[in-house]
């Protein structure tokens, strides 16, 4: 790519995502953001095919990297059953904590995700993500049933509204514009709430 095609490519990013949190994704004008940097909407078609492919290029590498993080969290999570007791489950808030600096380092894409998203594929960012987690936390409890732990299966409909809520909370410092030490903050008393609660439900 010439220098003068990457310099200005490097130019666009952050007057996009300026224009996507002013407007969200189905207000934002193509025209304004060339004219955020000095260039036509037609300059901009030279470095994204359209709006959504724009807006994808901002977001789905912080997605990836959540997921990469989120993947590495479960590994650690499986290969310790077995290894801990029961009364120390659900006692480790190192991945909220993780989860919740990853997304205030990346707070203007997760404020496009959550809160900006709508009229793309993203829309459902939320809800994927929580479905994803249902997936992955029931497996887990089978893990441990079969390893012996006395963990009693959840109600399938009560569990996905409790878990639903988990991941809806963790993402509500960013619809409401925390600092990030108020959603370190936040984090901690979330997994305490959540943990206190998933004990009494798995009657752990």
């Amino acid at each position: 790519m010439p220098k003068d095609k990457t310099e200005t490519h490097e130019k666009i990013i952050p007057a996009a995502i300026e224009e996507f949190i002013e407007y969200g994704f189905e207000k934002a004008s193509m025209r304004r953001i060339g004219a955020r940097i000095g260039i036509t909407a037609a300059a901009l078609y030279c470095h994204f095919d359209s709006k959504e492919a724009m807006f994808s290029a901002l977001v789905q590498p912080v997605i990836d990297g959540l997921n990469e993080m989120y993947g590495s969290a479960q590994e650690q999570d499986f290969s310790e059953i077995g290894k801990i007791p029961s009364a120390e489950l659900f006692n480790n808030n190192d991945e909220i904590n993780m989860a919740m600096n990853y997304i205030y380092d990346n707070f203007d894409i997760f404020k496009l995700l959550v809160c900006r998203s709508q009229g793309t594929k993203y829309e459902s960012f939320i809800h994927d993500i929580a479905m994803i987690e249902e997936k992955t936390s029931l497996k887990y409890i089978k893990e441990l049933k079969k390893q012996g732990y006395n963990v009693r299966m959840p109600n399938p409909k009560e569990f996905h509204l409790l878990i639903t809520a988990n991941v809806h909370a963790i993402f509500e410092p960013v619809i409401h514009d925390f600092t990030r030490k108020e959603a370190i903050r936040y984090a901690k008393t979330l997994d305490e709430f959540f943990a206190a609660g998933w004990k009494k439900i798995l009657e752990i």
